[in-house]
């Protein structure tokens, strides 16, 4: 799984594929390859490594420099280790027919072990060859034609994918189809750009038509048909691509990752404009209307997410609560449908996701929608699958988030839950006078983000006196518990340090183990109602003799005898501390990676968009 780029029309099709490949990088991935069609023949190169390693390979292919019909894929290995075989494209025995494809195909086995009795030999330790293979299978046996060889496989098929085909005997003919992983279609001027993600597309076009599950297009240099996997004509719409390519740019950072740190006081008013109105002090979600009644009457919320979206799960959990006074769970995307979760009558399900097509999460949804749950979505991509499958939702509004380690989706993820919890704890039981209160905090959280932004160089001092250590503790209490557990997920994502998040209580209970002389401990220390019992917790760090870095409030001066290093933050309310506290341990962990050499934008082993389960 990871980056697909098709392409069919005038042009040669080498330069897109792989300017395609080269947008998707920042999906993370280990190997690539490209295979363009011309003149009765597949040009096919592949690589483990860079996009550039690959681009090398096929400047010297004369039939990939000559075609105008392609496809090219960055893979990240699921199935077998990132070699030159294993990588994609992969094409059947014949060698006619060629196929890229982001997914898992659960039954591979019992596939592979037919095609290889009907006399089919394999190249690969890959899922995808069975698929494709497959789709060789049925059309030298049972199809006339590829879009039907492509139906007859997928029938055969459990697990989820995206592919994109081509065929030696149908030249001016790509076959797309999606069931789980997303898959665009660029429709331009004469051509078609096919890709897992916007970014691969808007260069040549803003007008795309989105497949959704269950769904196959085929596209012929004279147009593009939509249908079923079970051949039923579909009439798709085609939409506006909302990003332009300017805001996929650094922008003169050294990092996308620091760019969209930075780009945080934007990004979170953007998520607030239109919906915070201070004047008439109210909160206007317009994808919540229609349901507004249904969500004030709710008995119980249920939070599901993975990774950095379940941190900021868990500080909606705490804002639900304490906001809205609703009853809420946090539950990793990944379990909830595995153990047969209660989900009673006014229980509502919120999907949070910066892509929209984590398959984990998706799958979790599904699952609650079966059980009678109204589903809602929190996601930052329009049109992506989440979106268009929950009953309502509100995005997140932060723009393309190109580092893999997420930064400011995370924050645009608070501050729609406060605004949530906010306008349902209004209609519920919050008084005007604390809902003004907490309105106008969260209208000045922008402001106040700049100003912690101001401290980057600080926290890269503090950072290159302990990046030698290889292992951390970040532990805080209440709403920056969560913010702790994100902290470590940083640090360990792109400078491949150890680290851990904890509440700050329960390091007494086993943790505490680990504490030695000099290892650096991260305190989220803000002024609150546990403010005191955090110092305890420091005082047990110190008398270890373990180096505490404290993140404060601003004007806390005592805390300065406690601790080693200090990073403050303006003031807020508690409920929207986490949007101020985590920007300095987001910038931690930046500072750190770029210390050790890392590759800050494409960590090893991860991938932007996670669409297998």
């Amino acid at each position: 799984m990871c980056g697909i780029v098709g392409y069919i029309g005038p042009r040669k099709a080498r330069t897109i594929l792989i300017e395609g490949l080269k947008r998707l990088e920042y999906r993370g991935y280990d190997s690539a390859g490209i295979c363009v069609y011309h003149d009765g023949v597949l040009g096919l190169q592949k690589s483990p490594g860079r996009v550039s390693e690959v681009e090398a390979l096929a400047e010297a292919d004369p039939v990939i420099g000559a075609g105008t019909i392609g496809i090219a894929h960055t893979r990240w290995a699921t199935h077998g280790e990132p070699n030159q075989a294993n990588a994609h494209p992969h094409v059947d025995t014949s060698g006619r027919i060629a196929m890229v494809h982001n997914g898992i195909i659960e039954n591979y086995t019992t596939l592979k072990k037919f095609l290889i009795d009907q006399g089919c030999e394999f190249t690969s330790d890959t899922d995808t060859e069975v698929l494709v293979q497959l789709i060789g299978h049925f059309r030298a046996n049972s199809c006339d034609v590829l879009e039907d060889a492509v139906r007859a496989a997928l029938q055969e098929v459990t697990g989820t994918y995206g592919i994109v085909v081509v065929s030696v005997d149908e030249p001016d003919k790509l076959v797309v189809a999606r069931k789980g992983s997303p898959l665009i279609i660029g429709v331009g001027a004469d051509e078609y750009v096919v890709a897992s993600d916007a970014s691969a597309i808007i260069e040549h076009t803003a007008n795309v038509s989105y497949l959704d599950d269950g769904e196959m297009a085929v596209i012929t240099r004279e147009g593009m048909r939509t249908t079923t996997l079970d051949n039923v004509p579909i009439n798709k719409e085609v939409s506006q691509i909302e990003w332009s390519l300017e805001e996929i740019a650094k922008g003169g950072y050294e990092h996308y990752m620091l760019k969209e740190i930075f780009e945080q006081p934007e990004v979170t008013r953007m998520a607030m404009g239109g919906r915070l109105d201070l004047r008439e002090m109210q909160i206007i979600l317009g994808g919540l209307q229609g349901i507004d009644r249904e969500l004030v009457k709710t008995r119980k919320i249920i939070l599901t997410a993975c990774g950095t979206a379940w941190h900021a799960g868990l500080v909606g959990e705490y804002m639900f609560e304490e906001l809205a006074r609703i009853p809420t769970e946090v539950e990793y995307a990944s379990e909830f449908r595995y153990r047969n979760p209660i989900v009673e009558d006014g229980t509502v399900v919120i999907a949070i996701s910066q892509s929209g097509e984590t398959a984990d999460t998706l799958a979790a949804l599904r699952e609650a929608k079966q059980k009678g749950a109204l589903a809602l979505g929190l996601v930052n991509v329009v049109g992506s699958t989440i979106a268009r499958y929950t009953d309502a939702g509100v995005y997140l509004h932060a723009g393309p988030e190109i580092g893999v380690a997420s930064t400011k989706a995370f924050t645009c993820q608070l501050v729609v839950q406060a605004l949530v919890a906010i306008m349902l704890g209004r209609r519920r039981f919050m008084s005007q006078s604390d809902a003004k209160f907490y309105m106008t905090a969260l209208s000045e959280i922008p402001d106040k983000i700049e100003t912690v932004l101001q401290q980057s160089e600080n926290i890269k001092d503090i950072v290159a006196r302990h990046v030698d250590r290889d292992n951390w503790l970040f532990l805080g209490r209440g709403y920056n518990y969560p913010v702790a557990l994100e902290g470590a997920l940083k640090l360990k994502e792109i400078s491949y340090i150890h680290a851990e998040g904890l509440p700050a209580a329960e390091m007494k209970h086993g943790p505490i183990a680990l504490i030695h002389e000099g290892m650096p401990v991260v305190f989220v220390a803000t002024r609150c109602d546990t403010y005191e019992k955090v110092i305890g917790n420091i005082e047990e760090v110190r008398a270890r003799k373990g180096h505490v870095i404290a993140v404060a409030t601003e004007g806390d001066e005592e805390i300065r005898k406690y601790t080693d290093s200090v990073i403050y933050v303006p003031d807020a309310p508690v409920p929207l501390q986490p949007m101020l506290t985590v920007v300095p341990l987001q910038l931690l962990a930046y500072h750190a990676a770029v210390a050790r050499g890392c590759n800050v934008d494409k960590p090893r082993n991860l991938a932007k968009s996670v669409t297998v389960e």
